[in-house]
């Protein structure tokens, strides 16, 4: 079969090697001039990296491998402790966080040579009964059996498939880097949640640190000149170690990303054109599901296919098969924390210290159960 795939990121070169492994012809269609590498660093949870193990992508030598999640109140007293471990013995495969540019690195050295295609961004899908084609903004047209929409929370593929469904900023946002670590995190991937907002941290290996700080905004508002000293006033008075992250920064390590949120559809494509990732369920980077979700329809995409070939019959099972498990998590990253309004009241001290007498022991079985509901495949 002979599949398009717009969009060269970390789920659009995914899908590319699941389905070029199972014997299709496969190129990829990317907007940029080369490889996009930035946007800090991604975590992995067993979901997530064992879809990418099945796809042979070997991560044993890139980024942390993540033992403990832990969670604390905005001085940092600690709330609960998760045992990764455990996780990974059960579900034998390990969270990890691992820089974007690596991942991106790792997935399309497996591709055959030429199967991505730079400075092609879609523009125009024509799709009918025996086939698609589809107009680059250079002109070019390519024509295949299937196209698989991999662009972005502002595809060009959805506008063809549900139409102008723009995401919905959710009046929040990340301030984010990856930066050389002033101190060494280690297995522990760390959340302190507060009212004003939380801030996380993590090692990314080769010693870097993933961090970030996120808090309300708007698309009003004006973009800040001097994030750190912003930053530095939005979370004053929070306990350690923000204000050493902080000191370790200058204002071009910080990069401003806005959430959004687009409704899940029910049908997940339209004739021979089928979305995933972001294309089909933008959500916030809250609880980090997005990209294992991205990972969870490459897996669900490339086993739909395999036991029905016919692309024009492809989009209702695999529609069935994820849009139940993307709306759970995208419910989940839209509602786990507040950064403004009433639900702020339960990210204050004195409620966050009381979540502390919840026994160790279920923190482990909680986060699986959670991951269980969110995966097919773990």
């Amino acid at each position: 079969m002979r599949v398009l795939v717009a969009g060269a990121g970390i789920s659009g070169l995914a899908v590319a090697r699941g389905l070029a492994a199972d014997g299709h012809e496969v190129v990829v269609l990317e907007e940029a001039d080369g490889l996009r590498l930035g946007g800090g660093a991604i975590t992995l949870w067993c979901n997530g990296t064992a879809i990418l193990g099945d796809l042979g992508v070997d991560l044993a030598a890139t980024g942390q491998r993540l033992s403990t999640l832990s969670l604390r109140t905005a001085r940092g007293r600690r709330i609960m402790e998760v045992d990764l471990e455990s996780l990974t013995a059960r579900f034998g495969s390990a969270p990890r966080v691992v820089p974007r540019g690596s991942l991106i690195r790792l997935l399309a050295a497996g591709l055959p040579a030429g199967a991505v295609r730079f400075g092609a961004g879609v523009r125009d899908v024509r799709a009918g009964l025996d086939g698609v084609r589809v107009r680059t903004a250079a002109g070019t047209e390519h024509e295949a059996d299937l196209l698989v929409g991999a662009d972005g929370v502002r595809s060009r593929v959805r506008a063809h498939v549900l139409g102008d469904t723009p995401a919905t900023p959710t009046g929040a946002a990340i301030w984010q880097g990856l930066t050389p670590a002033p101190f060494d995190p280690g297995p522990t991937t760390t959340l302190m949640i507060g009212r004003q907002g939380d801030f996380g941290f993590m090692g990314a290996g080769d010693g870097l640190m993933q961090w970030f700080f996120e808090q309300s905004w708007s698309p009003g508002d004006p973009p800040a000149d001097k994030p750190v000293a912003m930053l530095r006033r939005r979370f004053a008075g929070w306990g350690a170690p923000v204000a050493r992250v902080l000191d370790s920064l200058a204002d071009g390590d910080v990069e401003l990303f806005p959430h959004a949120r687009h409704r899940v559809p029910r049908r997940w494509g339209a004739g021979r054109c089928v979305l995933l990732g972001d294309a089909a369920h933008a959500m916030p980077p809250v609880g980090a599901h997005g990209t294992n979700q991205a990972l969870e329809d490459v897996a669900a995409l490339t086993a739909c296919l395999r036991a029905a070939p016919d692309p024009a019959a492809v989009v209702d099972a695999y529609s069935a098969r994820r849009r139940r498990r993307a709306a759970r998590a995208s419910a989940v990253a839209a509602n786990l924390l507040a950064v403004s309004g009433p639900r702020t009241l339960m990210q204050s001290e004195p409620l966050m210290r009381l979540m502390a007498v919840v026994p160790p022991s279920l923190g482990a079985p909680g986060f699986g159960r959670l991951l269980r509901a969110l995966s097919d495949r773990i």
